[in-house]
C-alpha cells in the first residue's frame, strides 16, 4: 500500500504550499489533481489558479478532476505522488447531491485513498471555525467538508495543520477524539 497525507487549514494559511513542498520532496513523479472548476467569468478564480499554477513544477503532470475523484483515484496502478488540491472544493462541487449519494461518494473516496499504491496527498480547507453559515446549503458544505476532513484524517498516515505559515504534525501532537464511521450521520 501506499501512503497518505492530510494537510488542513484555514484559507492562506499555506497548506496548498506546505502539501507542495510535501511532493516535491517525494522521489516519485507528481501528478497534481485539480478539482475546481474553471470559470472565465471569474477573474478572481483565475488570478487563484494561475498562482497555484506559478508555483508547481512544470515538470509534475496536471488533472482536472472536478467530481470524479474517487473513480479516478481508484483507477491508479502507479505509486506516483499524487496532490489532490482540494478536497473543499470536490465537496463544493457534489452539493446537489442527496445525503445517500454523497454518503457513497466519500465511501468510495476512503476506499480509494486506503488502498492508493503511491503517496497521496490531499488539502483541506477548514471551514468551520467562524460562524455557522445563515442558509442551509452553507450549513449543508461546512458539515460535509468537516465531517470528510475528519475521516480522512482518521486513515491518513500523517495530517498537519498549517496556520500562520507554519505546520503542525497533528499526528505528533494531538489526540485522536473518536473515529467516526463513514455511514455517521453529519448533524
Amino acid at each position: 500500500m501506499g501512503h497518505s497525507i492530510l494537510v488542513t487549514g484555514p484559507t492562506k494559511s499555506g497548506k496548498s504550499e506546505w502539501a507542495e513542498q510535501l511532493a516535491a520532496q517525494q522521489s516519485q513523479s507528481v501528478v497534481y489533481v485539480a478539482t475546481s472548476r474553471l470559470n472565465p467569468d471569474d477573474a478572481e478564480w483565475q488570478a487563484r489558479v494561475k498562482a497555484h499554477r506559478h508555483r508547481r513544477s512544470s515538470a509534475w503532470q496536471t488533472l482536472e478532476v472536478p467530481a470524479a475523484l474517487p473513480s479516478v483515484l481508484a483507477q491508479t496502478t502507479t505509486a506516483d505522488c499524487w496532490l489532490v488540491d482540494s478536497l473543499g472544493t470536490w465537496v463544493a462541487n457534489g452539493l446537489a447531491q442527496s445525503t445517500a449519494a454523497w454518503d457513497a461518494e466519500v465511501e468510495a473516496l476512503l476506499a480509494a485513498i486506503a488502498t492508493f499504491p503511491g503517496t497521496l496527498i490531499m488539502v483541506a480547507e477548514e471551514t468551520g471555525w467562524g460562524v455557522v453559515p445563515a442558509y442551509p446549503l452553507g450549513r449543508t458544505f461546512r458539515d460535509r467538508l468537516g465531517h470528510l476532513t475528519r475521516q480522512v484524517a482518521a486513515i491518513a498516515d500523517m495530517t498537519y495543520l498549517v496556520v500562520a505559515g507554519f505546520a503542525v504534525d497533528l499526528r505528533q501532537l494531538g489526540t485522536p477524539v473518536s473515529t467516526l464511521k463513514p455511514n455517521e450521520p453529519i448533524r
